[in-house]
Formats: C-alpha cells, structure tokens, sequence
C-alpha cells in the first residue's frame, strides 16, 4: 500500500511537509497504474514548483519513497503559490485513493 502524510502548521493549516512511501502492488512492476499515478502527480507537483516558482524543494527521492520538507519564503506571493500546487496534489492524490483505496492511503496530521 502506498500512504501518502501530508502535515500542517497549526498555526495557518499551510502544508508543512509531505511523505509518500510504499508500494501500491496493484499490478506487476512496470504496469502498476496505481504507483505509476502517485509518482506521476507528486514528482509533477516538485517539478511544477521548482519551475513556477523558481524554489527548489528539499526533496528525497528514492524507491517507494519521497518526502519534502516544505520550506517558509519571505515572499508572500510565492507561499500562496506553492500551497496552490500542493493542495492541487493532495486533491489529485486523494482522488486516486477514492478509487483505488485498497492500495493508497492520504493522512493527514497537524504539526504542533
């Protein structure tokens, strides 16, 4: 199963950091529709950033797994933005889960 946590700030809910690890096992490697979805929308969603808003997430990558840590700039502006692109993830991500629950999971957890 491949979880998705996306973590807020308490103080303004603004996405703090997500992490998305496993496997989804929806089919063989290299046709799993599932995995491929996942990696597709939150790998986008890091690119997307990087280019639209000229921010470069602290991102680690590797088989199974992705995090970022989602870093405050001082420019009002491109906060709203990057939230913008990963509130699209979230919804994105959360759709696939809607239909294929058995193999995706979206928490969410607030950061104290």
């Amino acid at each position: 199963m491949i979880t998705v946590t996306i973590v807020r700030s308490a103080d303004d809910n603004r996405i703090t950091s997500f992490a998305i690890t496993g496997h989804a096992n929806f089919a063989k490697r290299g046709q799993d529709i599932v995995c491929a979805g996942v990696s597709t929308v939150s790998v986008g969603t890091v690119n997307a950033i990087e280019e639209l808003t000229g921010v470069a997430l602290p991102a680690s990558m590797k088989s199974g797994w992705l995090q970022s840590d989602i870093p405050l700039q001082a420019d009002d502006s491109v906060n709203e933005r990057i939230q913008l692109l990963l509130e699209s993830m979230r919804v994105m991500l959360q759709s696939i889960a809607v239909s294929y629950r058995k193999y995706v999971e979206v928490r969410e957890q607030s950061q104290s």
